[in-house]
């Protein structure tokens, strides 16, 4: 979990004023590395907000999910998951971020008396 910024300016400022860095860790309890690199990135960029979190596919694209299953609507999850490489679970979690469904075909349902 990150540190607010308002912590991470109060621990450099602090070490700043002359104190070691064992010392500012000790006082906001964190590690000591984390004074270092927060007072490294203040002296390369002179902010101390929090880096955004890049997030993005591992293995399927979602892009070329949607058009692979528009060009093979036939196929089952073990056949687009051997295209992707990876497992058919993951394909059913891409399967269900994405909205798509399974086609429903009226002749494999039974039919009620």
């Amino acid at each position: 979990m990150s540190k607010s910024k308002d912590l991470r300016e109060a621990a450099v400022t602090y070490q700043k004023e002359g104190h070691t860095y064992e010392e500012t860790a000790k006082v906001f309890g964190i590690v000591k590395s984390t004074v270092h690199r927060w007072v490294k990135q203040y002296e390369e960029t002179g902010d101390l907000s929090n880096n955004p979190l890049k997030r993005g596919f591992k293995k399927i694209d979602p892009e070329k999910l949607k058009a692979y299953v528009a060009e093979h609507p036939d196929d089952i999850q073990q056949e687009v998951a051997a295209v992707f490489g990876c497992c058919p679970q993951a394909i059913s979690k891409a399967y269900k971020r994405l909205g798509i469904t399974r086609k429903k075909d009226m002749s494999l349902q039974r039919t009620r008396f």
